[in-house]
């Protein structure tokens, strides 16, 4: 293979795919295509399984919904003239597989076959695919491109070695990596890396938007063979990027750094087949080409996680077809900040707030909720409670005789209220939010069919100390109290007798919070989390009561996930468990 060293001029399409809608992602596929050749480009990468949407889960079972995207891969090629195309799509051959198809010449010239399956965490890819063996490459004008697929390049030997071992001076990802805090950094680490060690151009195209639970967060990027970052795409929101590529420059690297010579010459002498060539492909050459393309600044821990919940929250409600959403604003510091991020996500003519007082109701909290509505601009009904817990009272009278009012007559106020913000849905069409957070999930701090009751869990993946901590920044962004000061400073409470506080039922949340982090997303015992310096009592306590209450989260809504851990997705366990902690 004689390598040429000619520029190229590169985009990358971050598209937000909706799963099953292969007609519209086809669209926007095409229209990607189109974009980028009228922008110079010479080669167009797409994201993981950008036809079908990722994931398609079972979908994927079905003959027809496979056989229905490989006809839309047919139609959409017809736009990959004087361009060559990288898009993701799922292949039905002997069996199923995640494939990145090269679109040239208005067909598929070729298609690659994801090797590594991850099968951890959110991922459940062997269930439905059948892994590639081969590390392949293409030559685009004589330049030597290896192609791999998302966990493709996580992966620090084959494929992404052997391709740079058989020449191929760039190394295309295409990928559909979930979000979660922290990982657009780790992600760009560990493209670096692979980056310097190949001796390569790694150019990565990542999915964006939200997919039920899952968040993709774009931030695709192109880096060099030095490691250095040529071009970053935004965070959350769809983009098209050009970046120019210098494949001369790894040429080079690699005259003056010969380490790759013997890893060249023992993959010779072994048995191991080098990358398939699987096509040669030309395009019209562009004139002068600059190295780099556009680096979007990455966002601040605070300013990413909002964004993702924003972004996770707009998605469900518009791919599921919800024009309006209602939530329970109760004046507490968990619905003010589910009220900020749907305000955000679809605006305040969207959003209906429903205060529903209790005699237990501080007017602190009555006033502040309507604070917040007001400040917000969104619709607040208030429908008081007091009427239907006498009605109950009444009701439950003879069966209670006796007994001494209890936690009974707590959940019953909350179920009385989720009973009517589902009224409000039945009624109207609304998707109800649910304002519960994961720190209160995690420990069953919550009232099944009450403030459990609704179609989507908006802080269902945010620990109570967080919930506070993006408030403030919310409020220091808006530069005035969207969420009055009252609300941060009053002692959490649920409001269901008189002076109740959640730390007379709950440790410390800041306690509480690092032994759930310890216990439900980094998996320790008890043991070891009082090692790290926490009461055995309270860790105890805590972990008893997250077992007791698995029960209850599987009957919980889908909410977005933003950790490395998040129940539903990515932490199953049995409801029926009896090993000790």
């Amino acid at each position: 293979m004689t390598l040429r060293t000619d520029p190229l001029r590169v985009a990358l399409a971050q598209l937000n795919a909706t799963v099953g809608d292969i007609e519209g992602n086809a669209r926007k596929i095409r229209d990607s295509i189109a974009r980028a050749r009228d922008e110079g480009a010479q080669l167009v990468v797409l994201p993981e399984l950008a036809l079908s949407g990722y994931p398609p889960e079972d979908l994927l079972l079905k003959t027809s919904f496979v056989d229905a995207v490989g006809e839309a891969l047919r139609d959409v090629a017809g736009e990959a003239r004087d361009i060559v195309a990288l898009v993701g799509f799922p292949e039905r051959r002997d069996d199923v597989y995640n494939a990145a198809a090269v679109l040239a010449d208005g067909k598929v010239a070729a298609v690659y076959h994801k090797v590594y399956l991850p099968n951890y965490g959110v991922f459940d890819e062997q269930r439905y695919f059948q892994a590639g063996t081969d590390a392949a490459l293409f030559e685009l004008n004589g330049v030597a491109i290896g192609l791999t697929i998302c966990e493709d390049i996580w992966e620090p030997g084959p494929p992404a070695t052997t391709a740079a071992l058989s020449g191929a001076q760039v190394i295309v990802n295409l990928s559909a990596s979930p979000y979660h805090a922290g990982k657009p950094l780790e992600r760009e680490e560990m493209l670096v890396q692979r980056a310097r060690d190949n001796l390569a151009t790694v150019v990565f195209c990542n999915l964006v938007g939200g997919q039920d639970e899952l968040v993709f967060d774009g931030c695709s990027s192109v880096v060099d063979q030095d490691g250095e970052v040529l071009a970053r795409a935004p965070q959350f929101e769809e983009a098209l990027i050009v970046c120019g590529i210098d494949p001369g420059a790894a040429v080079a690297a690699r005259l003056r750094d010969a380490r790759h010579r013997n890893a060249v010459r023992r993959e010779r002498e072994s048995d191991s087949p080098p990358a398939r060539t699987l096509a040669s492909v030309s395009v019209p050459a562009p004139g002068s080409v600059e190295v780099g393309g556009p680096v979007a600044e990455p966002m601040d821990e605070d300013r990413e996680i909002y964004s993702a919940l924003v972004t996770g929250l707009r998605d469900y409600v518009d791919k599921n077809g919800f024009e309006h959403v209602v939530l329970a604003l109760s004046g507490g510091i968990d619905s003010a900040l589910a009220a900020l991020i749907a305000v955000a996500a679809l605006g305040p003519e969207r959003v209906t707030c429903v205060s529903m007082p209790s005699p237990y109701s501080s007017e602190g909290t009555r006033a502040d909720a309507r604070a917040i509505a007001q400040n917000l601009g969104a619709e607040l009904l208030e429908l008081p409670i007091d009427g239907l817990m006498k009605v109950y009272d009444g009701v439950l009278e003879a069966a209670f005789d006796g007994r001494e009012p209890d936690i009974t007559e707590e959940n019953l106020q909350a179920r009385m209220r989720g009973n009517i913000v589902m009224a409000l849905s039945n009624k109207f069409g609304w998707l109800v939010l649910t304002t519960g957070n994961k720190s209160e999930m995690s420990v069953g701090y919550a009232t099944l069919y009450g403030d459990m009751a609704g179609g989507f869990g908006v802080l269902k993946d945010v620990f109570k100390g967080r919930v506070y901590r993006l408030v403030r920044w919310r409020n220091e962004q808006e530069g005035r109290e969207l969420v009055p000061a009252s609300v941060l400073e009053r002692p959490p409470s649920a409001e269901l007798r008189y002076e109740q506080r959640d730390d007379e039922s709950l440790p410390a949340y800041e306690v509480l919070d690092a032994i759930l982090a310890a216990y439900v997303e980094e998996d320790l015992d008890a043991d070891q989390i009082v090692r790290e310096g926490h009461d055995r009592e309270d860790v105890e306590r805590v972990i008893r009561m997250v077992d007791l209450a698995e029960y209850k989260r599987r009957q919980a809504p889908p909410g977005i996930k933003i950790s490395t851990r998040a129940f539903g997705r990515d932490r199953r366990l049995p409801i029926t468990n009896r090993f000790g902690r």
